[in-house]
């Protein structure tokens, strides 16, 4: 399971990142808007297709589902293949709307949506509820390995290809169809589990994943709301962090895309530590004081990036970059012990019945951030461009908006 799911991850932020960069170095400055629309694209799935998840996931064999899940990748991936192949005079362009590579990145976004419950889902069907910190720690530190690679790998093997001067991005593509057939082979050794219910039945209340068992669940485990709330808050600051770092490096900074790319790599390398730190810290419990901590520390982060941003002229001195990665590796490393309890909560929380919706609904919570994350961005950056500033105060708007979960959020520890 570790293994298909980092295979799937990677493959998501290498071709992600492609796209992202893509609108920003093929398409000009104009090409920054698309960022926010990349996002928008690949979340929206997850806001209107969790709870269907969540009911499959209860419904079905989770493995089933993980088994198609990644058949479907290899279609996704095949498909990133065509949508770079085309040149941008092509039909798959309209007035040089990059429509193919996004409309690829929604399929993507879908896929990965009725891949999500099941991955969470079958960890409590797996394991014995004191080995979830651990296993939830391993997950989410894989997850972020993929997510550092992937997102690296693509700034340098673009800008490879332009050094090159090759033609498309399809060659990259190629090499994501094999990582997902590897995935696919992978999956089918994940461990059977049984059906968690056979005969559940399908209500419309589903399609936005808070069928009357869950809101109910949510409304008598007032906790349980405030942490699928501030989840949702780690995927917002999560998604605006990729598109503020991706256009800060390339058009603030001038950086390039490699470099950028090893900029968004320093945050994902300190959630791999923190994840890992997170599950050590836990010692078979929800260790709540975690998540305060981190937010103290995502704060402290996020307002110092703010004040080296506009310190470096361009082209930016070596020590400026260096510090910026410090100090967005120990972002990632707050953030990390930040999540992992809240994950761990939020799959101990709900009846064995009701996991695989609950997973539903912590997905089209957290993809509700992401979404918010892409209109956010995309209104920030508009408001930035009429008053004349740069991207690089939206740092301290992050700041304030995490502040609040270091003030007020304390609620005791939970045994397992």
């Amino acid at each position: 399971m570790i293994t298909t799911q980092l295979l799937g991850a990677f493959n998501d932020n290498l071709f992600k990142q492609l796209v992202l960069l893509y609108c920003l170095t093929e398409l000009g400055e104009g090409g920054g808007y698309y960022q926010p629309v990349a996002f928008f694209l690949f979340s929206i799935p997850f806001v209107f297709g969790s709870g269907v998840s969540g009911f499959l996931a209860d419904r079905c064999s989770k493995r089933s589902l993980i088994i198609g899940c990644k058949f479907a990748e290899i279609a996704v991936m095949l498909a990133g293949v065509f949508a770079f192949r085309v040149d941008r005079a092509d039909v798959f362009y309209l007035e040089d709307v990059p429509w193919a590579p996004l409309l690829v990145l929604f399929l993507m976004g879908l896929q990965s949506t009725v891949f999500g419950p099941s991955k969470y889902g079958i960890l409590p069907e797996m394991l014995r509820v004191r080995d979830l910190p651990s296993a939830n720690g391993i997950i989410q530190m894989t997850t972020f390995v993929a997510v550092i690679f992937g997102g690296a790998l693509a700034g340098v093997l673009k800008e490879w290809a332009n050094q090159y001067q090759l033609t498309g991005l399809q060659w990259i593509c190629w090499g994501c169809v094999g990582i997902a057939v590897v995935g696919t082979l992978f999956s089918f050794l994940v461990r059977r589990t049984p059906v968690a219910v056979p005969d559940l039945k399908f209500t419309p209340a589903m399609i936005i994943a808070l069928d009357p068992p869950v809101r109910s669940l949510l409304r008598e485990d007032r906790l349980a709301l405030k942490v699928l709330l501030i989840s949702s808050l780690f995927w917002f600051v999560g998604g605006m962090c990729q598109q503020l770092i991706n256009e800060f490096g390339i058009f603030e900074w001038k950086i390039g895309e490699a470099r950028t790319s090893l900029l968004l790599a320093a945050i994902g390398v300190g959630i791999a530590f923190g994840c890992i730190s997170a599950s050590l810290l836990s010692r078979n419990r929800i260790n709540f004081r975690l998540v305060n901590r981190g937010a103290w520390g995502m704060t402290v982060c996020l307002g110092a990036l703010w004040l080296i941003a506009g310190k470096a002229a361009s082209p930016v001195p070596e020590g400026w970059f260096a510090a910026a990665g410090a100090i967005l590796l120990l972002l990632g490393f707050c953030a990390g012990i930040f999540v992992v309890p809240l994950q761990v909560f939020l799959q101990v929380c709900p009846p064995a019945d009701l996991k695989g919706r609950m997973m539903g609904t912590m997905n089209l919570i957290n993809f509700c951030g992401i979404v918010a994350a892409a209109v956010a961005f995309w209104l920030l950056r508009t408001v930035w461009g009429w008053l004349e500033l740069p991207i690089s105060w939206t740092f301290p708007v992050l700041a304030v908006v995490v502040l609040p979960v270091a003030l007020l959020f304390r609620p005791p520890e939970a045994e397992l």
